[in-house]
C-alpha cells in the first residue's frame, strides 16, 4: 500500500504509538489523518483531525464511520490492559474490559469500516497486537488472552477481506516506551520506530510485522517445546 495520498484513521491516537503513527503518516505523505480518541482534546498532534471515538461506543463508532468515510487505512491501534491474573477476585469483570476494547472494539471498527475501505480500493488495516499474542504470562493473563483472541480474529479478517482488496497487517511488539510501561525499568522500544516498521511492512505488503527481538523470539520458539517458553512449569 502507498502512503503517500492515504487518508488513514488511527485509534487511540492521543498518546503512544497512536500518536507516533499520526506523525509518522503526516511526514510520509498522507493526504489526512483521522485521530481517534475518547476525548478529542488530548490529541495535540499538529496537522491531524481529531475525532472523539470510544471504540467500546456503538453509537460513536458509527458516527466516526460515517464522518471518515474516505479512509483508505484503518489502524487498530486502541488498547488496554487490567494486569489481571486469571485467579484475581475480579477476573471476570476485568476480563470483560480487556475484551470489549482488545477484541470486540477492533472487531467493531473494522465491521464499521470495511464498507468504505472497500469503495475506496486498495485499502489496508493494521491490527496491533503484541508478543502477548503468542506468549501468556499469570501477572497479564487476561491482557495475553485477549491479544490471542485478537490475532485469531485478524488471520480470519485477512482471509475474509484479501478478495476485497483490504490488505491486513498485524504488528507484534513488546515493550515500548509509552505510558503504559512507564513504571517499568527495562529495555524498551520506540514507539516512533515501531510506527516506521509497521508503515514500511504495508508498503511492502507484509501480513506480519515482528518490531523487537522480543517478538521475533517467541513467534521462532512456537513450534518448539512448550517447556522453552514457559521453563517454570517443568
Amino acid at each position: 500500500m502507498n502512503i503517500e495520498g492515504s487518508i488513514a484513521l488511527v485509534t487511540g491516537a492521543n498518546r503512544g504509538l497512536g500518536a507516533s503513527f499520526c506523525r509518522e503518516l503526516l511526514e510520509q505523505g498522507a493526504a489526512k489523518v483521522y485521530a481517534g480518541a475518547r476525548d478529542p482534546d488530548t490529541v495535540d498532534t499538529d496537522g491531524v483531525t481529531p475525532i472523539r471515538l470510544d471504540i467500546t461506543d456503538h453509537g460513536e463508532v458509527a458516527a466516526a464511520a460515517e464522518a471518515c468515510g474516505d479512509v483508505t487505512l484503518l489502524i487498530n491501534n486502541a488498547g488496554i490492559t487490567t494486569s489481571t491474573s486469571a485467579l484475581a477476585d475480579d477476573a471476570m469483570q476485568q476480563f470483560r474490559r480487556e475484551l470489549d476494547t482488545n477484541v470486540f472494539g477492533t472487531l467493531a471498527m473494522t465491521r464499521a469500516f470495511v464498507p468504505a475501505l472497500q469503495s475506496n480500493g486498495s485499502a489496508a488495516i493494521v491490527n496491533v497486537l503484541s508478543v502477548l499474542s503468542w506468549l501468556s504470562m499469570p501477572g497479564t493473563a487476561l491482557y495475553c488472552a485477549a491479544k490471542a483472541a485478537s490475532w485469531s480474529l485478524t488471520n480470519s479478517l485477512r482471509q475474509e477481506l484479501t478478495p476485497r482488496d483490504i490488505h491486513v497487517l498485524a504488528l507484534h511488539v513488546g515493550l515500548m516506551d509509552t505510558d503504559m510501561t512507564a513504571g517499568l525499568d527495562v529495555a524498551k522500544s520506540s514507539p516512533d520506530d515501531v510506527a516506521r516498521q509497521t508503515l514500511a511492512g504495508l508498503r511492502a505488503g507484509d501480513f506480519e510485522v515482528l518490531a523487537d527481538a522480543a517478538s521475533r523470539r517467541v513467534h521462532d520458539a512456537l513450534s518448539g517445546d512448550l517447556t522453552s517458553l514457559y521453563p517454570s512449569i517443568t
